[in-house]
């Protein structure tokens, strides 16, 4: 069997991964097949809602780092993806997540005779270099420290400053970095894929969600006439929040808008049946992006995640305010 080349991309949480991954989807080789096994912090999946929409072949773990419960949860996705005979496989761990365990999963002899690892891709957002919230977090140290070619993402909303301590971290780096690059809007050269990686290792062990288990996650599946669903999660100092709607629930798109550019959390996700169509939204520190999907009959996805434990009840409720439903 030929052995597929696989890469980890990773980065911290609002780093613009996923958008990073469109952006290499809409690159590829013509007539190639690509295979992404995406993780998230939370547990309604709002990503692969995304991705899904590209091509290629997706699969979703939620609800905290794939690596954890003996790995169960990544070993599953990993191998329905090989069955499906990609030409590439791409990793997305949550931003949370830590990459040691996948590396190391995805060299053991388990998979040598079927996955190529290549590089590890790290994004960062440069404007991150000057905040101890991030600097001083153990997974954004050893994200960076596991990377072979690290990424300046977002460097049109930078400053000088910004970008000469992302240059003075990449300069300092040991072993030196295999390349580093600055690009706008996730804007990934797919050649970078092929990089070789190096064995590189991280200062700090990876520490487990608090709430990861050895059970299986609840279903999102919706009853009929069952408006919503909601789940929580939380670990590593954060809290999650996500709300998956039935497909005939429709959002006032100005009210949503209104709401994300307002609500207090550190990041923010949704994928939204309005009555403009399909978007999907990501927000950043209150700063709002957003891209209209071709997709119909979806049920929507919010996601919701910061390190305090927000009124969920009072945003459930401001949600579902914003809702007509549709025959």
């Amino acid at each position: 069997m030929k052995r597929i080349p696989t890469n980890i991309i990773t980065g911290f949480l609002g780093a613009g991964k996923t958008t990073a991954i469109l952006s290499l989807l809409a690159r590829k080789p013509e007539g190639e097949k690509w295979a992404i096994l995406i993780n998230e912090f939370g547990n309604v999946g709002v990503d692969g809602a995304i991705l899904d929409q590209q091509g290629a072949i997706v699969k979703e773990v939620p609800g905290g780092c794939m690596c954890c419960v003996a790995g169960l949860p990544m070993s599953v996705g990993i191998n329905a993806l090989l069955a499906q005979k990609p030409d590439r496989l791409l990793l997305e761990p949550t931003g949370l997540g830590h990459p040691k365990e996948v590396i190391a999963k995805l060299t053991s002899e388990s998979y040598r005779d079927y996955i190529d690892l290549k590089a590890t891709i790290t994004l960062v957002d440069p404007r991150h270099f000057g905040d101890p919230q991030y600097t001083q977090n153990q997974n954004f140290q050893d994200q960076l420290a596991l990377a072979d070619v690290v990424v300046a993402n977002k460097i049109d909303a930078c400053n000088e400053a910004d970008l000469a301590a992302f240059e003075a971290f990449v300069a300092d780096c040991e072993p030196t970095k295999a390349a580093t690059e600055k690009v706008e809007q996730g804007a990934l050269d797919v050649r970078w894929l092929d990089t070789e990686r190096t064995e590189r290792h991280a200062t700090h062990s990876h520490h487990h969600h608090g709430s990861d288990t050895a059970e299986p996650l609840p279903g999102l599946e919706l009853t009929p006439g069952q408006a919503f669903i909601r789940r929580e999660n939380n670990g590593q100092g954060y809290r999650s929040c996500g709300w998956c709607f039935a497909a005939d629930q429709v959002f006032d798109f100005a009210q949503l808008f209104s709401l994300f550019s307002n609500l207090n959390a550190q990041r923010v996700k949704a994928v939204v049946n309005t009555e403009r169509g399909c978007f999907a939204f990501n927000v950043v520190n209150q700063v709002v992006s957003v891209n209209e999907l071709t997709l119909s009959g979806f049920e929507s996805r919010i996601e919701v995640i910061d390190k305090e434990l927000l009124p969920w009840d009072e945003l459930e409720q401001i949600l579902c305010s914003m809702i007509s439903a549709q025959p």
